[in-house]
This record gives C-alpha cells, structure tokens and sequence, in this order.
C-alpha cells in the first residue's frame, strides 16, 4: 500500500511543498543571473558581441535558390495557444484575459480531455496554437510586463514579423522582400508524432509558396526546395521524428517503425538547440509535482500537466538510471515508462491529492472513483505512447547523405542527473548534477550512452551522426539569446554550402 505523501499544501491544485530539497531549475537560474550580474559589476573585462550586421548583411540580402529557406520550431510552452471559439489565450499570457489555471474553467481549458476507451489522438478540445510565443505577457499588480521568449531567436532569423535591426543587437537585414524564414506553432500539450505530421503540412505549403517566389525572380528551378530546421528543446524531437519517419505514425501493436528519413527529402539541415535527445529530468519532476511560473505566477497541477502526451514523450531514459530508491543510488527505482510505477509511487495523475482537480478536469463524472480510473487510464495511455516513441528516436540509423545534424547545447550550469526517491513518502532528492543548462544535460543533447552505468569509454558515444557540435555556457533558453549562439547559426544558414 503507498502511504500518503507528508508535505505542505499550499493551495489546492497541490503546489510541490517538501518533495524536492534541491533548488528547481528556474531558481538556480535566476540565482546563477543575479551572481553574474554581481561579478559583470565589479569586473574590467569587456565582453564584446559580434557586428552581425557587417558580418551578414550582404549574404541575408541574396534570397536565391542556392540559399534554403528557414523554419523555427520552438520548445515546451514555446508556442502560443488560444481557445479558438472565444480568442481567450490559454497560453502566452498571465493576467486579464488569461485563462488562470486555478479555477476550472481554466483548468479544463488547460488540460487535454481524458476518457477511457478513446485513443489520444481522438481526445481534442478547441484549443489551437497561434505561433511561436515571442512574449509571455505578464501582468503584474496591474501592470503589464513583457518576457522575451523566443524574440530574440526570432528576431535575429528574420521570422515571425520581427526583424534583428529593432532589437539592438546591431542588427541583420533581410531587405524589402524577405520570405525565406517561418515559424512553426504547435500544440506542445499534445504527441510529438501529431506535431511531426503537422510540421510535414507546413514544410509542403511553404515550399510551394518558397518555389512560387524563386521562380517570379529567378525562373524555373533547377531542383525542389529544401529547407533548414531551426529547433529548440522539445521542437527538436518533433524535428527528429520527422526527419527519421516523415509524416508516418508509430506502428499500433506498439513495434518499433522502420526508419526511412522520409523528412530528410525535404530537409538539408536540422540545427538542434538544447535538445533532451536523451530526456530531461525537469520533465518528470514537472509531471510529479506540477509546474509553477515565477514566485506569484499561477501553478499549474500535476493534474493538468499529466494530460499531456507531450510531457510523458520528454521523460529521461531508465537505462541511464535517473531516478534511484532512497539510501542506494545503484538500485534503480523501475521503468520510468511503466503505468504501475507511478500508480504505485502516486505520481501525478495517480496522486490522490489531485482528486479535486480531478473533479474540475472531470465534472460531468460524479462518481470520484471513476474519475480515479479515467485518469490512471489516461496516464498509462500517455507513457506507453512515450515508451513507444522514444524507442524509435533512439534506435541508431546513420543519417542519409545530404542531412547535416547540428546540436547547440549548454554544459556549464549544475543541472539534475540522478533523483533518489523514497519509496514510503514519494519525497524526491537530488543525488547527482551534471553540466547542461539548468534544464537538459550535456549528456542528454549528445545522447551520451556513457550514462548508461558500466559504460566507461573515453570518447563520445552516441547513435546520432552530429555533423557540428557547439557548446555554449548558457541556460535552456538563454543560449537562444546569446550572441554567439546568433553568430554560429547565422553562418551556418547564411554562408556554410549545405
């Protein structure tokens, strides 16, 4: 029998109250900025960003055939969402006209519907993205406050209406008639391979729309247009399914596909920033204890998070041993992808603190058992489906010639390697850190296989053929503000031959 979990409830969509005795992510974050800001204060040295404007100007101005053009696929909560009958923003906003997710209406327009019986893909509701989230609008006390998401990764590749020359990061300039660049929005809540299918419509409309636009300027093409993927954090497993299995949807007796790189006709290079090729643990803490944004921001439940196929996908691998019983770190606690785990651990869905969510998420069912099995269904569904789909992006293929694989990653914040549990109270705690970005760990981006323990060799070991490999000491998200990080992928969009 689980016994009932000793913390503190804050409020009742059980905000995290003794689980973890490590910092979270985010806090090391924003502790890791007001200590650089603390030692930029007192120190002489200079840093100094490249003129990216001398630098690729000439080249952002030749819109030609020879050049391809360029889509952005933004990561977990990078993505607008609005509800599409009322226009109310679901997600890419805090405040007045925002769902909040505390009450249950914005509960349940938060969450993902659940019933048993009914595969995933069938289980939708009226919420749709609406681009790439450039700003997450706050408002505090009344006041509005904007928080650059992806503005500046934006910015800098020219998409989604913003141009590098109105940021002041002596700006690139695409000139009058840009239309090489697009962003891809995407329902981050729901499965990687349904957003994979959906970014294969949008690679076929734009390069119809691409192929229309060379030929008014430079006459019949000579051979189709490819394009260049630029993806960060989830978007790069979105990016990675496709590449490898194009449109096609995993097998329904749950078997591996074979992997064809069908994407890869239509894709010369994938650029992978902060990737969890290999999972990331803030995935699974974010699913066990829920998620709050910033220390006055809205909480959003294990409940709600844990309707979400796209979470379970993000899960780090058991064979790496993420999480480890309490008092022996060699012993594993299980198959993080096995339903009867987190039934018997209580995690997320199948925490019986989360029954009045339950009942918000749930409100035409009365009977709160029912409720109970809707929801341990529910969760089963969404880790057998991950189970499913990170087996086939981690089976080794070696990348068809003509696809360059770049990956962007951070290995110089402490970032969580191995959680220990204790079996009784379900409390989680650091064991182990590694470098990575606060959020993924180095080793994940790589897909490392030396976590696996036993492995001890020196060099990299990794299914992925990585053409480039670019590290960068910055955050999860950070790294797509950083001037080097707009320096090296501007050069390898702009001037580098495919």
């Amino acid at each position: 029998m689980t016994r009932r979990r000793a913390r503190s409830r804050p409020d009742r969509h059980g905000a995290p109250g003794k689980r973890r005795l490590a910092a979270t992510a985010s806090t090391r974050l924003l502790l890791v900025a007001v200590v650089a800001a603390g030692l930029a204060a007192g120190c002489a040295t200079v840093y100094r960003k490249p003129q990216l404007g001398d630098l690729y100007n000439y080249a952002a101005h030749h819109h030609d055939p020879e050049r391809n053009p360029v889509i952005v696929v933004p990561g977990l909560l990078g993505s607008r969402l609005i509800d599409e009958p009322t226009g109310t923003i679901v997600w890419g906003a805090f405040g007045e006209g925002a769902v909040h997710p505390s009450n249950p209406q914005g509960a349940r327009l938060s969450a993902l519907p659940m019933a048993e019986g009914i595969p995933l893909a069938s289980l939708r509701d009226d919420v749709v993205p609406d681009g790439v989230l450039d700003r997450l609008r706050v408002s505090l006390l009344g006041l509005p406050v904007e928080l650059k998401a992806y503005f500046y990764m934006l910015g800098v590749l020219g998409a989604g209406g913003l141009r590098d020359e109105g940021l002041g990061l002596a700006g690139v300039d695409y000139g009058p008639e840009h239309f090489t660049c697009f962003q891809f929005g995407y329902d981050f809540r729901r499965d990687i391979v349904e957003s994979a299918k959906r970014l294969h419509e949008l690679i076929l409309e734009k390069r119809a729309y691409v192929e229309q636009e060379l030929e008014k300027r430079h006459g019949p093409l000579t051979k189709p247009v490819k394009f260049d993927l630029v993806a960060h954090s989830m978007g790069t497993q979105v990016v990675r399914y496709y590449l490898r299995f194009g449109p096609a949807d995993l097998p329904e007796d749950g078997s591996m596909p074979e992997v064809t790189w069908a994407g890869a006709e239509f894709v010369e290079r994938a650029i992978l920033v902060a990737p969890p090729n290999a999972g990331s643990l803030e995935a699974f803490i974010r699913l066990v204890d829920g998620q709050r944004f910033g220390v006055i921001g809205p909480h959003y439940s294990p409940a709600i998070l844990g309707t979400y196929p796209g979470a379970y996908q993000l899960l780090p691998r058991s064979r790496h041993q993420p999480v480890v019983l309490a008092g022996n770190p060699g012993e594993p606690v299980g198959d993080l992808f096995d339903p009867e785990l987190w039934q018997r651990m209580a995690w997320g869905l199948a925490d019986p603190d989360q029954a009045e969510v339950l009942a918000e998420l749930l409100p035409d069912v009365a009977d709160p058992a029912q409720r109970r099995r809707i929801a341990l269904d529910h969760q089963a569904k969404c880790l057998r489906r991950a189970a499913q789909t990170t087996a086939a992006l981690d089976q080794p293929a070696q990348a068809p010639e003509g696809l360059a694989l770049h990956v962007v990653a951070g290995d110089a914040i402490p970032t969580d390697l191995q959680l220990a549990v204790d079996p009784g109270s379900g409390e989680l705690s650091v064991v182990r850190q590694g470098p990575g970005d606060g959020t993924v760990l180095r080793s994940s981006a790589l897909m490392d296989e030396r976590l696996t323990p036993g492995r001890k060799a020196a060099t990299l070991e990794t299914p992925i053929d990585w053409d480039h490999v670019l590290f960068l000491p910055e955050g999860h998200l950070g790294i797509t503000r950083s001037p080097a990080f707009s320096d090296n992928v501007l050069f390898w969009l702009l001037e580098s031959p495919p």
